[in-house]
């Protein structure tokens, strides 16, 4: 549902929110500003959101940690799904039936119900190792007649954290999240808080369970990592939130080290205070799109995930001209190509790497295959080329390579850098 994108983008009006909400109106001070210090005032201005705006009735109970709205987190899934799905539109596909586990699901599953009100074909696991989370969430996916898609279960903090053997039926998962306690200690706790300057913006209200996990957020998603080596493409991909920028860091060389390319990473801005980041890895090989993998604004540019998309502008011709020559040039190679010109956009799946001098050679002397025999799901590289007109200099076309499928950065640069040779005439 677009019209919730960008709910929140320029804050929330308290004044309108007050006429709507009786019960958050109690709490609004007479400049109409809220005391973000005090935790029942943050709990119900929550409450009050989640109700107006997904239709949502939460309770959270006291000493809980009270869920910020934190919807950056579930659009992002909804992206990172969206550009890695089997039939390769990079948008939104309304037929998809996505399951997904969210990991510590904490005292009212916000992300499942979140999830499954943004999107109907979505079901989720919610998992807890404590007892009172998971009767207060089981109580509020009830409440919200949603037990049918959401499945709040009990697990133990030595348990496997994917626990796909616990729901019948459920062989693999389209993805998993979390969003792990980030301190390591009580102590980290206390002194994380006491070297703030000022106060925290918003009251904390997180029992210790919530935030605190031997060996910090680390060691939590690490063992994550170690878990994801057993089950691999059980699971299309494996997601966390972190609440520092240098565990992101830390975690993408580990998965660099294991040999993981196909991952992603970014940042979410809650209002203009808090900060929290995202790590996603998969070892299958659907590549998300630039603007969902590398949305870090910080981050070291040798640790970002290969760009999936490659761009080139050609002058002085037209969408026609350039499009008849990506057809032709595409056309006689061995690979899976169609060409739909109305819209300036074809897609392609290739073997191995078709276009050198050597593939060439061993096809000459061995009898010609047919193309249509490719197997898209065996291929080694799946791409996309759209040809767009620049709306201001009409007479250059802006070519977009995308990758859509394939383990090989090295594969894709190569097509990439063959079809800027062809389409420049060199």
């Amino acid at each position: 549902m677009a019209m919730r994108r960008d709910l929140y983008k320029d804050g929330v009006d308290f004044t309108t929110l007050a006429l709507q909400s009786p019960d958050f109106a109690k709490y609004l001070k007479p400049n109409n500003q809220l005391d973000f210090t005090d935790p029942n005032a943050v709990r119900q201005l929550t409450t009050s959101l989640l109700r107006r705006d997904f239709d949502l009735v939460v309770d959270i109970p006291e000493a809980r940690l009270c869920p910020p709205n934190r919807l950056n987190y579930i659009l992002w899934l909804q992206d990172l799904l969206d550009t890695t799905g089997d039939e390769y539109r990079d948008g939104y596909d309304p037929d998809r039936a996505v399951t997904g586990l969210d990991i510590g699901t904490g005292c009212c599953s916000i992300y499942p119900l979140l999830g499954t009100a943004m999107r109907p074909n979505w079901h989720f696991i919610a998992s807890d190792i404590d007892d009172e989370n998971v009767k207060t969430a089981t109580r509020t996916v009830k409440k919200n007649n949603l037990d049918s898609r959401i499945h709040v279960i009990k697990t133990n903090p030595s348990d496997n954290l994917f626990p796909l053997h616990r729901i019948p039926g459920t062989e693999r998962l389209d993805f998993t999240m979390c969003n792990p306690p980030f301190y390591s200690s009580r102590e980290e706790m206390v002194t994380s808080a006491e070297e703030k300057e000022r106060p925290p913006f918003s009251a904390c209200t997180g029992a210790e369970v919530e935030m605190v996990t031997s060996g910090g957020e680390i060691s939590f998603v690490s063992r994550m990592i170690e878990g994801s080596i057993q089950l691999r493409e059980k699971i299309q991909w494996y997601t966390s939130m972190l609440g520092k920028l240098s565990s992101v860091s830390v975690l993408v060389e580990r998965l660099i080290g294991l040999g993981i390319n196909n991952y992603a990473v970014t940042e979410f801005v809650q209002g203009n205070k808090t900060r929290r980041w995202a790590i996603a890895w998969s070892w299958g090989d659907l590549r998300p799109t630039v603007a969902v993998a590398r949305s870090i604004s910080t981050f070291p540019k040798h640790l970002l995930p290969f760009p999936s998309e490659y761009i080139f502008e050609l002058s002085n011709t037209s969408i026609d001209t350039i499009g008849t020559s990506v057809d032709t040039e595409l056309s006689s190679l061995h690979i899976y190509w169609t060409w739909r010109k109305n819209l300036g956009t074809g897609m392609g799946f290739a073997p191995e790497n078709v276009w050198s001098r050597q593939y060439r050679r061993k096809m000459k002397l061995s009898d010609a295959e047919d193309r249509h025999e490719i197997d898209e799901s065996t291929a080694a590289l799946g791409f996309k080329v759209q040809l767009k007109m620049d709306q201001i200099e009409q007479k250059t076309v802006r070519v977009v390579v995308r990758w859509l499928k394939g383990a090989d950065p090295v594969l894709f640069e190569s097509f990439c850098g063959m079809i800027k040779r062809k389409l420049e005439g060199r």
